[in-house]
């Protein structure tokens, strides 16, 4: 599917058939399609708990304002931001240092930069976690339709709740759930509702 018409076809589907599963090739193509988006160092700072049994639906189902798409749906993805990922422990600094062939200086400028962009406070370390999590959010949403897999993404939810109930560690936070799964087709969807435009949102200066 060309571009224009992933973002034009693309719709937050409210209703997914519940006899059709995704299978774990189709998810997994999915995610490793989404992986490309980009992050900040390529420090890729995230990771999915895929919420796919009766009994981890249900727990989920509680968080989210008891929302019928997330039982209804085949897996309900929860995207998590690691709020320190720029920290020595990501294993993708290991990897920096052998694409730049072992120059362990501009690696160590790199970790530097990182601890201050993104490490010196609070809220730059939420900053960070959400906004590349938020990428890799929208770069699976794309994906799922390339595959013809439908999604909804969920900000509507017990963030804390999700944070203790699926035993998240303290560095990371919750940035969203997605529903996965294919369109019930029996059922309509509101009209798309008009976006502001170009015109309405930017200002150049």
């Amino acid at each position: 599917m060309d571009t224009k018409s992933l973002f034009k076809e693309r719709r937050s589907v409210n209703f997914f058939d519940k006899s059709r599963e995704i299978n774990d090739k189709i998810l997994q193509e999915i995610v490793n399609l989404a992986v490309l988006a980009p992050s900040a160092f390529n420090l890729q700072p995230w990771r999915i708990i895929v919420v796919r049994t009766d009994e981890s639906k249900k727990r989920l189902f509680d968080f989210a304002n008891k929302q019928e798409k997330v039982v209804e749906a085949p897996i309900t993805l929860i995207l998590v931001g690691n709020k320190e990922g720029y920290a020595d422990t990501n294993p993708v600094w290991a990897e920096m240092l052998q694409s730049v062939g072992n120059n362990h200086e501009m690696v160590d400028g790199a970790k530097q930069a990182a601890g201050f962009l993104y490490g010196s406070s609070e809220e730059r370390k939420l900053k960070f976690a959400e906004s590349n999590a938020g990428l890799l959010a929208m770069s699976i949403m794309i994906a799922a339709k390339e595959f013809g897999v439908a999604t909804h993404p969920m900000s509507g939810i017990d963030f804390e709740g999700i944070h203790k109930g699926f035993n998240l560690q303290e560095s990371e936070t919750v940035v969203m759930t997605i529903c996965m799964g294919y369109y019930d087709k029996s059922r309509q969807l509101y009209p798309r509702r008009p976006r502001r435009l170009f015109k309405d949102i930017a200002t150049v200066v």
